[in-house]
C-alpha cells in the first residue's frame, strides 16, 4: 500500500513537531517553508531524516499531498493556500492532527487576553497535584512534538484562534474561553465577527461529558453560546463570585472551592478571572480543592506580564510586553496606582483606542511611542496627554527616563505586535528588562 503523503508548510514550532509526529505515524513527509529555517528546526528534521525545503515552495511536490499541515502563522490568502483550497486539498491545522494521535485528556486555552498566565497556572496546579501532565500549543514544546516524543495522560494546551481555525473534529476535554475583544483583525477580513467565531471554535465538537469553562462578564461570549455551546456542560466564571471580603466562591459539580483573592500572588481583576478559569479547569480535571489552592497562593506570574523589571532613581519599571492588544493594555492601566509613563507602538493591527483614553487621562502623565509608524497612536492620544514619538528602544527609554519622577511608574505595555523593531514580544520585554538592568548598573 502506498504511503500517504503530509506536507507542512512553515517550518517553525508547529511544522517541526508536525513533520516529525508525521514521520513517526508512517507518513511520507515533506516540510515547506518560504523562509530560511533556524539552524535548530533544520538541524531536527534532518536528524530525523526528514525531507524539507526553506526559501521558496515546490508547488508540483505540494500539490501531491493527501493533508496538509499548515502552520497557524500562514494566512489564507497567501497564493499556495489559495492553490491548495482550489485543488480541494486537506488543510488542518497541528492541533488537529496531534489530537488523531494522543487519547490524553486536554485542557485547551484560548482567548484574547489571559491565556498565557491561565494556561501556565492550569499546567502547574495539575503537575503539582501529581498529574502526568504536558504542556504545549503556543507555550514550549508543540503539542505535536508533544505526543511523537512523550506518554502523558493529560495536556494543556494555550491555543490562538489561527490554531482553532485549522480544528474540525479534535474536540477539548476541557475548553477554556477567558475573552473575547478585537484582535488580529487583519487576519479576520476587518470583521470583528469572523475574529468571535473562530474563538468560539474551542467549544467545537463538546458534549454534555466535557467541560466549557468561560467568562460570564464578556457579552462576546454569553451572546454567542446558544449558538456555538449549547450541548456542552457550562462552568462560567464572574466577578460576582468575589464577595465583600474578597473570596470567591466556585462551585463545579459537587466540588466548591474558596479563594482568598488577597492570598493570590498575581494582582488585579484580569488575575483574578485567571485564577477563576484555572481552577474551574483544575476541578473539571478533578484535582482536589486543597492542592488547588497551594498552588493558587505560590503562583507568581508569568514572565512578559505585568512583570516587575526593577527600580531606577524611585522610578518603577514593569514589562508587559505580552499585551499586543488594546485590551491587555485597559486591563493593566487599570492596576496601575502611580503616575504612569506608558510606553506603547508597534505594528498596530486595527486597533481602537477609544476604550483606552478614559483610563489614560486618569493614569497617564506621558505617552511615548515606540514604534516606526506612530502616526495613529499619536492621534488617539495627543489631546489627552504628551506624546512623544520614538523609534528605537533606547531612544524610547531616554525619553522615559527623562519625563518620569520619583513615584513614578514606567510602563511597557505596547497594544501593539512587535515585529517592526523586535522579532517577536519576548524579545520586546527581555530587551526592555536589561535596557533596565543596565540604567541600575550604571546609576
Amino acid at each position: 500500500m502506498e504511503q500517504k503523503k503530509v506536507v507542512v508548510l512553515g517550518g517553525g514550532e508547529s511544522g517541526v513537531g508536525s513533520a516529525i509526529l508525521a514521520q513517526k505515524q508512517g507518513f511520507d513527509v515533506f516540510l515547506s517553508d518560504s523562509s530560511r529555517l533556524s539552524d535548530r528546526y533544520a538541524d531536527m528534521l534532518t536528524r530525523e531524516g526528514i525531507c524539507f525545503e526553506e526559501g521558496g515552495h515546490t508547488m508540483e511536490r505540494i500539490m501531491e499531498a493527501d493533508i496538509v499541515i499548515k502552520s497557524p502563522g500562514i494566512p489564507d490568502k497567501v497564493a499556495v493556500i489559495k492553490a491548495l483550497r482550489a485543488a480541494e486539498k486537506e488543510i488542518i491545522s497541528e492541533i488537529e492532527f496531534a489530537g488523531r494521535y494522543t487519547s490524553a485528556h486536554t485542557i485547551c486555552i484560548t482567548g484574547s487576553n489571559g491565556k498565557t498566565t491561565t494556561t501556565t497556572l492550569t499546567h502547574r496546579i495539575l503537575a503539582e497535584a501529581g498529574y502526568n501532565v504536558g504542556l504545549g500549543g503556543n507555550i514550549g514544546k508543540s503539542f505535536a512534538l508533544s505526543v511523537a516524543t512523550e506518554q502523558r495522560d493529560w495536556y494543556v494546551l494555550e491555543l490562538s484562534s489561527f490554531q482553532l481555525d485549522g480544528m474540525y473534529d479534535f474536540r477539548a476535554d476541557v475548553g477554556v474561553l477567558m475573552n473575547i475583544t478585537p484582535d488580529h483583525l487583519d487576519r479576520y477580513d476587518y470583521k470583528f465577527g469572523n475574529y468571535a467565531a473562530s474563538k468560539m471554535r474551542i467549544a467545537q465538537n463538546q458534549g454534555a461529558e466535557q467541560t466549557f469553562v468561560y467568562m460570564a462578564d464578556d457579552p462576546n461570549i454569553t451572546s454567542r453560546l446558544e449558538e456555538y455551546a449549547a450541548a456542552v456542560g457550562h462552568a462560567p466564571f464572574s466577578k460576582e463570585l468575589v464577595d465583600a471580603d474578597g473570596i470567591i466562591h466556585l462551585t463545579h459539580g459537587e466540588q466548591k472551592l474558596d479563594i482568598d483573592s488577597r492570598r493570590l500572588q498575581i494582582k488585579g481583576l484580569h488575575n483574578m478571572y485567571n485564577a477563576m478559569a484555572a481552577s474551574l479547569a483544575a476541578m473539571a480535571a478533578g484535582v482536589p480543592s486543597d492542592r488547588i489552592l497551594a498552588t493558587l497562593y505560590s503562583f507568581e506570574g508569568v514572565e512578559h506580564r505585568l512583570e516587575p523589571a526593577g527600580v531606577v532613581d524611585g522610578v518603577e519599571y514593569i514589562n508587559d510586553s505580552k499585551a499586543t492588544n488594546v485590551d491587555s493594555v485597559w486591563y493593566a492601566l487599570g492596576s496601575m496606582t502611580r503616575p504612569t509613563v506608558w510606553i506603547a507602538g508597534g505594528t498596530d493591527k486595527g486597533n481602537d483606542y477609544e476604550p483606552l483614553k478614559e483610563l489614560v487621562y486618569q493614569k497617564v502623565k506621558a505617552l511615548v511611542c515606540m514604534g516606526l509608524n506612530n502616526e495613529k497612536l499619536v492621534e488617539s492620544f495627543r489631546e489627552i496627554v504628551p506624546v512623544y514619538p520614538t523609534s528605537s528602544l533606547d531612544e524610547a527609554m531616554k525619553v522615559c527616563r527623562s519625563v518620569a519622577k520619583e513615584g513614578y511608574t514606567v510602563l511597557l505595555s505596547p497594544a501593539c505586535a512587535s515585529f517592526d523593531l523586535f522579532k517577536n514580544y519576548e524579545d520586546r520585554g527581555r530587551q526592555f528588562k536589561e535596557y533596565v538592568k543596565k540604567m541600575q548598573n550604571n546609576g
